[in-house]
């Protein structure tokens, strides 16, 4: 029996109009800014987790996936590069995923943009000059839109006016339509209109834009009152000039910058644009652009640069002809100085030996931009270097005239200040270990160099990047730290010397091991084996990584107790061979060890089957015995029968006020589950409007799985009659589908007795759920902190459609009832509100029931009608109180539409009826809509139609 019934996707916020495409698809118009909302309504055993995808739109966008029931993809003001066609993809692993789709237009109508181009032809025949003019009128619009042209208020026909022709250029796919003005005549002189529709479609209205033609109409011209590049310091002014020198109608003058926005110190006035102290950030191209919808728009553009100037460094170079690494008498040597600056070109270096200027001689050469260095190095060279040529050479470097301020570097050369530097590794520092987490320090230390150079750390792998995604980090010192270590930092490390602050020469280099301690990775962390009595169980634990790769010890334990074996089984997958018996079911573990630390793997071994699935939408599960008794159809599937030994039956309990009615065995009569397939149990007995908590276990021949326990309502059924109820204890990890709301402050919580924070507040909240059982589960509201009084927590039920059938005669709503239990323990206990929320062109919420401040320790039921007008969700919305003793919890909620269709309802002292609108049989018995939701309802006859109208004007009331 296939479990996956899918399946509708229910659409809402402003639609505009929903029609089939084809049988598989429907399209979903709205209108560009409005709220797209698409429910995707699954119905299947077990729950089937939702997806939503989307595609062949403007752009591909795809939404997280989710394992909420009912999963709502909303859109706020959806924009047109979001229409396509959306998926919903529900899969529960029954069978092939269900996949629905729904195409969604967006419609919209920009507002049309017209430009005037005109043209001047000398016709050489005649004598005359023809003046022609176009206005183009361009608009992006879904639907195509339909174009209306108007000279004054009369409409432009073509076929009336031989100085007109509208066409369409074909390259822009019915954007754009034109109209030629040929010859230009007096009469042309006049306001153009030029009107788009869409028909109305989604309620857009038409558009226009008018545009006034004269004998002066001309394109824009602009002049800027700078060059093209403007040089300056920070902290200063800077007012620019954008003129307009020609163009009618006036043209809008606007400013913009590239990259990014204009600054925020920027003012505009008019075509003036004034930039207030500048800063480096600040420097770009600035673009001045005049529109005023004829011709070509006029751009011009100015380079604003600002000087800057850092990180002065300096190189000595010695004789490179004669491959030299020191300086040395009668050889040359050159020293090179480097700025940081912008404009890179216009820095000015000035050279001083012993404090005085250095100028050009047959011994001393100075080079504005050095070819061999970068671009906007400067270098001196000493040619044949003597005995006067040792002393302290200073490089200066400035901007001529500006304001920023200078750099300097000195250089001492003398036979005792230059030698070249040596790198080592301190002893015992080429491999470094660290335990993972720890901090690492990889040390190549530079000894006897002068200058002592800067040592550059890198990977040696020269794909991988050092921490914080840098290629190469700088080290002063040579120590290179490392704080946090991960086992992805683990490998060989380069240090090197710079060229720059020293010797120019070829560079040291050096390499250390950072090795990282960590325990081993297994697989599996954790596993649950099911399998046959007798029969031999292998557990793995497989070794994926760890460092070092050598094993110290490997132990298995069984429930906590060392398992003895001759000797460590020190492979890479330790493995551990049994028979299973009813004596040695249990946890095992393997804890696997090195140097580094230890990991486990545990395996939870039984010879249990596995727990049960209850079946949730079992169609009208109740029916109706003799003498005031109901029965219910109970359905479930079995998860992987076949894994253990065979199913022979079920016990069953079902109680009511913790007692046990029923405890029995279910037999299957030799029939053996299958994995999918429902099974099914009548549990008789029970009466209206009761509720009982139902567990049910599997039975082997050796061994018995886990109860697992739900609550069963009976409430208001008819045999045959359409009827649906929901239900939910929260036992489920789904909760049935209610979803967290993204909108509020924080989250309900799910637990137990059991999960329960035994550091939890005390004197608030309650100890076990509305059942009164440890395993139970409820949903609450955790009012310590970092909660604060006011903070709201709302939980969403899901989506339900408003049914096709009607209520009582004279209405035409379905009653709906709700009924929850609720717990509200607690001296700062705020608020919990039930809110109605009705889905239609926009959600609106409304405050069904609420109650605030302590209403005792125990649980509390409360119940209350609703009458949706559309699709509908519940919301239990959790209000903080002033203070940590405030916390609120739910269970056990119940809704659902069970008015009986063709029944009316009529009321006596010390009875309540039911008749029959239409013929009936006498003694047809049925139980009718109760508008108290939870009322014990006895059963009536309805009489025949002729006797019920009757008696109905004497109960009536």
């Amino acid at each position: 029996m296939q479990f996956k019934e899918l399946f509708s996707i229910v659409h809402s916020g402003a639609a505009c109009n929903v029609k089939d495409d084809n049988i598989s698809e429907r399209i979903y118009t709205i209108k560009e800014g409005d709220t797209l909302v698409l429910q995707c309504i699954v119905k299947g055993h077990p729950r089937p987790q939702v997806r939503w995808t989307k595609t062949a739109g403007s752009a591909s966008d795809k939404f997280q996936e989710t394992s909420i029931y009912n999963e709502t993809l909303r859109i706020e003001g959806i924009q047109r590069v979001q229409g396509g066609r959306y998926y919903c993809k529900a899969d529960n692993g029954v069978g092939v995923a269900a996949i629905k789709s729904i195409r969604v237009d967006v419609q919209y109508l920009d507002t049309p943009v017209l430009t005037v181009h005109q043209t001047i032809s000398d016709v050489r025949g005649s004598y005359y000059q023809e003046k022609t003019v176009f206005l183009r009128c361009t608009v992006n619009s879904n639907p195509p839109a339909r174009f209306i042209w108007k000279r004054g208020s009369t409409l432009i026909e073509q076929s009336k006016d031989n100085g007109v022709d509208i066409y369409e250029p074909l390259y822009t796919q019915g954007e754009t339509k034109v109209l030629k003005l040929k010859n230009l005549r007096p009469k042309d002189f006049a306001d153009y209109t030029c009107q788009v529709s869409v028909r109305n479609v989604c309620n857009i209205e038409d558009k226009s834009v008018t545009f006034r033609l004269t004998n002066a109409t001309s394109p824009p011209m602009i002049r800027l009152s700078v060059n093209d590049t403007v040089v300056v310091d920070p902290g200063q002014d800077v007012p620019l000039s954008c003129d307009v020198i020609a163009g009618f109608p006036p043209p809008n003058v606007t400013w913009s910058r590239y990259p990014g926005l204009l600054p925020l110190s920027a003012q505009v006035r008019g075509s003036k644009l004034i930039l207030r102290a500048v800063t480096p950030a600040d420097a770009g191209f600035y673009n001045c652009s005049a529109v005023n919808n004829v011709g070509n728009p006029a751009r011009k553009n100015v380079n604003l640069v600002v000087r800057t100037m850092s990180n002065l460094t300096f190189q000595i170079t010695p004789d490179s002809n004669k491959d030299s690494e020191t300086i040395q008498m009668r050889r040359d040597l050159k020293l090179s100085c480097h700025v940081d600056a912008t404009p890179q070109d216009k820095v000015n270096y000035t050279w001083y030996k012993n404090g005085a200027p250095v100028y050009n001689s047959d011994s001393l050469i100075l080079l504005r931009s050095d070819p061999d260095m970068a671009p906007g190095t400067s270098s001196l060279e000493i040619v044949d270097m003597k005995f006067r040529d040792l002393a302290t050479y200073s490089c200066v470097a400035n901007f001529p005239g500006s304001r920023v301020p200078e750099l300097r570097v000195d250089i001492n050369i003398s036979q005792n200040s230059v030698s070249p530097p040596m790198l080592a590794v301190p002893p015992g520092g080429q491999a470094v270990s660290v335990r993972e987490g720890g901090t690492a320090e990889l040390a190549c230390l530079v000894v006897d160099g002068k200058p002592r150079p800067p040592v550059l750390w890198s990977r040696a792998d020269k794909d991988l990047l050092m921490p914080l995604g840098k290629t190469m980090v700088e080290t002063p010192d040579g120590r290179l730290r490392l704080r946090n270590v991960s086992r992805d930092m683990m490998g060989a490390y380069r240090c090197q010397t710079a060229t720059y602050n020293g010797l120019n020469i070829k560079r040291r280099e050096a390499q250390v091991q950072l090795n990282v301690l960590f325990p081993p990775t297994l697989d599996p962390v954790f596993q649950d084996v099911r399998a046959r009595n007798f029969q031999t169980v292998t557990l793995r634990c497989a070794i994926l990584r760890w460092n070092p790769p050598r094993l110290t010890d490997v132990r298995w334990y069984r429930n906590g107790d060392a398992i003895r074996m001759p000797m460590p089984d020190l492979k890479e997958v330790p493995e551990l061979k049994f028979k299973l018996e009813p004596t040695n079911n249990g946890t095992y573990e393997c804890r696997v060890s090195n140097i580094a630390g230890t990991s486990t793997c545990t395996f939870n071994v039984s010879a249990q089957p596995y727990n049960v699935e209850f079946y949730f939408d079992t169609p009208n599960p109740v029916r109706i015995l003799k003498g005031n008794n109901y029965s219910y159809n109970l359905q479930w599937t079995q998860k992987d029968p076949e894994a253990t030994d065979r199913i022979m039956g079920y016990w069953i309990i079902v109680r009511k006020n913790k007692q046990n009615l029923v405890y029995t065995q279910i037999d299957l009569k030799g029939k053996d589950p299958e994995k999918g397939v429902l099974l099914s149990h009548t549990i008789s007995n029970l009466r209206i409007p009761l509720s009982y908590e139902v567990h049910l276990a599997p039975i082997t021949t050796y061994s018995r799985g886990d109860f697992v326990s739900r609550i069963i309502h009976v409430f208001f059924f008819l045999h045959n009659a359409y009827a649906s109820d929901h239900v939910c204890g929260f036992e489920d990890e789904r909760i049935c589908g209610f979803s967290q709301d993204r909108s509020d402050v924080f989250d309900w919580t799910r637990q137990n007795h059991l999960t329960q924070n035994p550091k939890r507040s005390a004197n608030t909240g309650p100890e076990t759920d509305r059942s009164g059982t440890k395993e139970g589960y409820y949903m609450y509201i955790e009012a310590s902190r970092p909660r604060v009084q006011g903070d709201k927590a709302r939980l969403l039920s899901p989506l339900f459609n408003v049914s096709s059938i009607r209520g009582p005669k004279g209405s035409g709503r379905v009653p709906y009832c709700i009924s929850f239990y609720y717990h509200m323990k607690g001296k700062h206990i705020g608020t919990l509100n039930v809110l109605l929320r009705v889905r239609s062109i926009a959600s609106v919420d409304s405050v069904m029931w609420s109650r605030s401040g302590h209403q005792g320790p125990d649980w509390k039921k409360a119940f209350f009608n609703i009458t949706p007008s559309g699709p509908f969700q519940i919301v239990f919305e959790g209000i903080r109180g002033q203070s940590f003793e405030g916390d609120i919890a739910i269970d056990d909620v119940l809704w659902g539409d069970k008015w009986t269709p063709g029944c009316t309802l009529y009321r006596h002292p010390g009875k309540l009826g039911a008749l029959l609108s239409s013929e009936a049989h006498f003694n047809l018995y049925i139980v009718a809509y109760c508008s108290s939701c939870f009322r014990e309802i006895t059963e009536t006859k309805c009489f025949a139609k002729t006797t019920w109208r009757r008696n109905a004007r004497r109960h009536r009331q």
